[in-house]
């Protein structure tokens, strides 16, 4: 107020304050209250239009789903729970060095998160190539000459084919890149990630992936809808080498997607759990793997996020981590958290790997 007056604006009055209750009340100039309603009744009255169009544009059941969270006055919202702090740089002795290991960052038309992909690995101390599949395809590029291969989200072939179908097709079905891929994978000092559409089409490369046997394919999101979201997701313990001594931790990740749907048969389930191959799991605000929308955007089972191979060299997961690797990217983080996120740990792991 003493702002105000030193620059002659007299006409201004406190009406209110912000505190912690979750309850909104109206007092007279009496201080008698005059209205009180939770915060939450309000947010539904609120949403009842937007909630009205979603039941008929949408999967009515994700519809329902999503309101009756605006009610629930005991979620807790987003949070963090680290095993590890985002504020070590694991990599730091390596990127030191001269030493900048080379990882393709590999993108087809219609791929457009190539550049914070590149900027994530470039971080961590890689030396980060632009590769587009037509590289593959007419021999300009040959994936013998990386360590690291990182497939970008984006909507290659627009989707029309299926997410990563017509992508993955592109490399099944050609001699030159099937056989780049095929030993790409054979090696034993490679790594590989894919995000996203790239999950999708590693997840339809599994024939030539050793270890990939029981990854499921990605389908359509129960909502019916396109799907672009802050989720939290939980890190169990895998042989991922991108999520080496990160198990036990739930942090907050973007997805951007409209077939996400983890789609896979019981016996498969039942295999990535028992060979410990579930990479990232979706979780409510109590930290507890949920199929519940919107917090389980795409209706996955199990929560299922992502996977990896049986000897962790090869990671697929559905979020974008590479989204979210610094703090400033973040709509949310806690204030302890300097320059990196969590997920700036991923890239880190991958340089620790190949040192």
């Amino acid at each position: 107020m003493d702002l105000y007056a030193s620059n002659g604006v007299n006409h201004v009055s406190v009406i209110g304050d912000v505190n912690r209750d979750i309850d909104f009340t109206l007092s007279n100039h009496k201080d008698a209250e005059v209205y009180r309603a939770s915060l939450n009744a309000l947010h539904a009255i609120w949403h009842e239009t937007s909630f009205a169009i979603q039941s008929i544009r949408d999967n009515p059941a994700c519809a329902q789903a999503e309101y009756d969270s605006i009610a629930n006055g005991r979620d807790s919202g987003l949070f963090a729970e680290l095993s590890y702090s985002p504020n070590d740089n694991i990599a730091a002795p390596y990127i030191m060095t001269d030493v900048r290991p080379k990882v393709a960052i590999l993108r087809e038309q219609g791929v457009n998160g190539q550049y914070e992909m590149a900027a994530a690995f470039d971080r961590a101390g890689f030396e980060a190539h632009d590769i587009h599949m037509s590289d593959i395809l007419s021999g300009a590029a040959d994936l013998s000459d990386y360590k690291g291969l990182a497939a970008c989200g984006g909507f290659s072939y627009g989707d029309v084919l299926g997410a990563g179908e017509g992508w993955a097709k592109t490399i099944l079905f050609n001699t030159r890149a099937n056989d780049q891929f095929a030993n790409f994978f054979q090696r034993l000092d490679s790594f590989s990630l894919g995000v996203c559409n790239g999950c999708q089409m590693l997840s339809n490369l599994k024939s030539i992936i050793p270890g990939a046997d029981h990854w499921p394919r990605f389908v359509k999101n129960d909502s019916e809808q396109f799907e672009a979201r802050l989720v939290m997701v939980a890190m169990p313990s895998s042989p991922s080498l991108f999520l080496q001594d990160m198990a036990g931790s739930s942090v907050p990740v973007v997805v951007s997607h409209g077939e996400g749907r983890a789609e896979l048969t019981d016996e498969a389930l039942t295999a990535l759990k028992a060979n410990s191959t579930i990479a990232l799991q979706y979780v409510d605000h109590q930290g507890q793997v949920t199929q519940r929308y919107p917090l389980n955007p795409n209706g996955s089972p199990h929560g299922l996020a992502g996977v990896c191979s049986d000897d962790g060299r090869v990671t697929i997961m559905m979020p974008h981590p590479e989204r979210v690797f610094r703090k400033a990217q973040h709509s949310w983080a806690p204030e302890s958290w300097e320059e990196d996120s969590p997920w700036m740990r991923l890239f880190q792991n991958a340089r620790v790997n190949v040192a």
